[in-house]
């Protein structure tokens, strides 16, 4: 069930054109996530590249379960940081990294942290409405709208349009579909002679 507000998406959809004009790109050209992170003064690293990370814990994070998280931003200061997995593909980076840069674009409240006094556990509080509007944000600015009408009319596969993209076909996928261009183009091929 969606949590997003009456016409969220459309202003996502127009917010993502609008970022992706300040940027300088067509509506129709890839987007690089470390280019946005750039625009948008946000440091992204590795948990290798944060000091004071003990070991065990970036072998938990990089070798032990890698695949047990995605990406965090944080505040640091005045410094707006997100730290990325390395293990995942370039293509789940760029969807993490895409998904955090929309927290901050959306100014979101960050989560809250509780530890436990001994130190050895850590719970996060957790917002479905704010994590689903940074991913229909994130999606929307790495395979917009504009985007894939043109992918589609150029009768690209699946597996091209995310080549192009840096994202993941699953992702294409669900965005042809919930976007309504893979209708759009097939209502426009029913009409072909």
């Amino acid at each position: 069930m969606t949590t997003l507000e009456r016409g969220f998406k459309t202003w996502a959809e127009r917010t993502a054109a609008s970022i992706r004009r300040d940027l300088g790109l067509a509506a129709h050209q890839p987007l690089d996530v470390r280019s946005l992170a750039a625009f948008l003064e946000v440091q992204l690293k590795t948990p290798n590249e944060v000091s004071g990370i003990p070991t065990d814990v970036l072998d938990q994070l990089l070798v032990h379960d890698p695949s047990g998280w995605s990406a965090v931003s944080l505040t640091l200061g005045d410094r707006a940081v997100i730290i990325y997995n390395p293990r995942h593909s370039a293509a789940r980076q760029a969807s993490d990294i895409a998904h955090e840069l929309s927290h901050f674009i959306l100014s979101h409240e960050p989560a809250k942290l509780v530890v436990s006094p001994d130190g050895r556990m850590v719970m996060r509080s957790y917002n479905s409405k704010q994590e689903e509007e940074a991913n229909w944000l994130a999606w929307s600015m790495l395979a917009p709208r504009e985007a894939l009408l043109y992918a589609a009319r150029q009768r690209m596969p699946n597996s091209e349009i995310a080549r192009i993209y840096g994202v993941s076909e699953a992702l294409i996928e669900y965005r042809l579909k919930i976007t309504g261009v893979r209708a759009v183009l097939q209502r426009s091929r029913g009409r072909q002679p």
